[in-house]
């Protein structure tokens, strides 16, 4: 069992976990992630580790309330709980060296696990450019611990309520395209910014990392469910990345694969509300 330690809300269906799992606190690097399962009857979810905190011998994690399973953890797991089962570190680590001049993108609760990278990148001893983007000032996240760990930060908002109105693809491209020296790019947020972004630092053959969140099951190359193709191979997301080459991932079939399961996910949401509704009017009578 693994004891929810601390929980805040971070944004409009965000929230912060600190969680007791001391040999992953020990072990975890920038870039991997765990599997979760809240219960016996639960799914496993994958969740990038934000940070290690040594001295409660715990991780952080940032969830975002989308569908059954990050539903039932927001309304039911809160701090004093206990999880069944988190398994991890898992996937590759990031690369970090002193590469010179980074840009890190992150978009929505992908500047979660954006914030690692651009830390320790930083501690390497690199210029560190962050830009962030959300929908609004209300879904944006760790603008105040990216703003420490960069040089240069910028915040973009679909509708302009905070910092400037615009994507975080205007942004890169107005960066890339001011003359100075971009030695490598890491951008983490939805595929199809990713994609974008991507096709921004092509044509100046700016190195560009990419984490990709595809469906993943069982984290260990079993299942085969997080297949991407990278350079016209096929990879597993749990076991060869979360990192990938950018500009050698095909985004188009890894966005269709995103959709296959929507309405599967869809129904298992209708039917956790559903049976949530009906124990709550029996509690009642």
């Amino acid at each position: 069992m693994y004891r929810i330690l601390a929980k805040k809300m971070l944004g409009v269906n965000i929230h912060e976990y600190v969680i007791e799992a001391p040999a992953i606190a020990r072990a975890a690097r920038a870039g991997q992630f765990i599997v979760l399962r809240l219960h016996e009857h639960g799914e496993r979810i994958p969740l990038t580790i934000v940070e290690s905190v040594p001295e409660l011998e715990a991780i952080t994690l940032v969830v975002q309330e989308l569908g059954k399973t990050t539903r039932e953890m927001h309304e039911k797991f809160h701090e004093g709980a206990t999880i069944l089962d988190v398994v991890g570190p898992l996937g590759e680590p990031s690369e970090i060296q002193k590469f010179g001049t980074v840009v890190c993108v992150g978009g929505g609760v992908g500047i979660a696990p954006l914030f690692p990278i651009a830390r320790d990148l930083k501690a390497a001893g690199n210029h560190v450019i962050g830009v962030l983007g959300a929908r609004s000032s209300d879904h944006l996240i760790y603008e105040e611990k990216m703003s420490g760990v960069c040089d240069e930060l910028y915040v973009m908002t679909d509708d302009g309520s905070r910092g400037e109105r615009g994507f975080t693809s205007d942004k890169l491209s107005e960066i890339v395209g001011s003359g100075e020296r971009i030695d490598r790019a890491w951008v983490i947020g939805p595929a199809i910014m990713m994609k974008v972004c991507a096709e921004v630092t092509r044509p100046v053959s700016v190195p560009t990392v990419v984490s990709l969140n595809p469906v993943m099951v069982d984290g260990t190359g079993m299942c085969g469910g997080c297949r991407v193709e990278v350079g016209g191979a096929t990879r597993f997301a749990c076991v060869h990345g979360p990192e990938f080459d950018a500009h050698l991932v095909d985004f188009d079939q890894m966005m269709s694969r995103l959709r296959y399961y929507a309405e599967a996910e869809a129904t298992s949401l209708k039917l956790y509300e559903e049976h949530t509704c009906a124990r709550e009017q029996g509690a009642q009578q």
